[in-house]
């Protein structure tokens, strides 16, 4: 174990003012879409998530040029992340960008990128 406190974090895209039940369903895609892949190479993060309590996080960035920026950056930290695109058959069109799933990694790794934003 690596000691460290581990977490996950969603990023939702504000400026789509997604309602409430949308919001909560596409963040649940990232989360599911950031446990269902091969854990492998980062079996311990992901055993430590479980056992601490498997928290997370949701936040919110305005737009999508800052999610994606906030991609790179956690890409360049070796944080796993995800996008998800959605399937347009509700508020949103076919392929648009919802939401980044990051993690589980460790929280002082997760600050460094989404420290500053605030709460969804």
């Amino acid at each position: 174990m690596t000691g460290s406190e581990q977490k996950m974090v969603l990023v939702v895209r504000g400026e789509l003012r997604l309602t409430p039940g949308k919001m909560a369903v596409q963040v649940a895609h990232a989360a599911v879409m950031l446990v269902t892949p091969d854990r492998s190479r980062r079996r311990r993060e992901y055993q430590e998530w479980l056992a601490q309590g498997q928290k997370k996080v949701a936040l919110r960035v305005e737009t999508l040029a800052e999610l994606k920026s906030l991609q790179r950056r956690a890409e360049g930290l070796g944080i796993p992340a995800v996008l998800v695109e959605d399937a347009g058959l509700t508020e949103v069109a076919p392929g648009t960008i919802t939401v980044l799933g990051l993690g589980p990694a460790p929280r002082e790794a997760l600050d460094r990128v989404t420290g500053s934003l605030a709460l969804a």
